[in-house]
């Protein structure tokens, strides 16, 4: 079976910045499943895997424009501390989340104050040409609570509790 729209696939990834290090590996845990056309993975990997099958590898390298957009400094932010979400004693290079207009969004923590933290809200990843090493692990047909919910359900994706 091939990867198509309205079909759940599951992967094992290596995600490494241009020329650098390694940024996330699935090969020690489970795959990681998505529901195919249904914008749940970065567009230009989704478009990559299409056409693929069980047990393809395929790797593929996505510049900032296609990924994670580019670094925007006006995108750094000074926020009252009461409005961040953290766990433990907030730091430098922290990971928090704010609510914004779009939503609750992650920020990175770059400077804290005694009433103020500056963070960025530049995605972690923004302004990176990733190379990523997938191996197509398994391709199946969606089931009708997927495709209602727009994401796959099971083990490596989306859980409802």
């Amino acid at each position: 079976m091939i990867i198509e729209k309205d079909r759940v696939v599951a992967i094992n990834y290596r995600l490494c910045e241009a020329g650098g290090e390694t940024i996330e590996d699935t090969a020690d845990s489970e795959p990681m499943h998505y529901l195919h056309g249904h914008g749940n993975i970065l567009a230009a990997l989704e478009t990559a895997l299409e056409g693929h099958a069980a047990g393809d590898s395929v790797t593929v390298e996505i510049p900032p424009e296609s990924g994670f957009g580019y670094r925007d400094e006006s995108r750094i932010q000074r926020v009252p501390i009461k409005h961040l979400r953290y766990d433990g004693r907030l730091s430098p290079g922290q990971v928090a989340s704010v609510n914004t207009r779009e939503g609750p969004r992650q920020v990175v923590v770059l400077k804290v104050g005694r009433f103020n933290a500056d963070v960025d809200l530049n995605h972690p990843f923004a302004g990176l040409t990733l190379n990523f090493a997938v191996e197509v692990v398994s391709v199946r047909e969606a089931e009708d609570v997927e495709l209602e919910h727009g994401h796959a359900h099971g083990p490596g994706a989306h859980q409802h509790g």
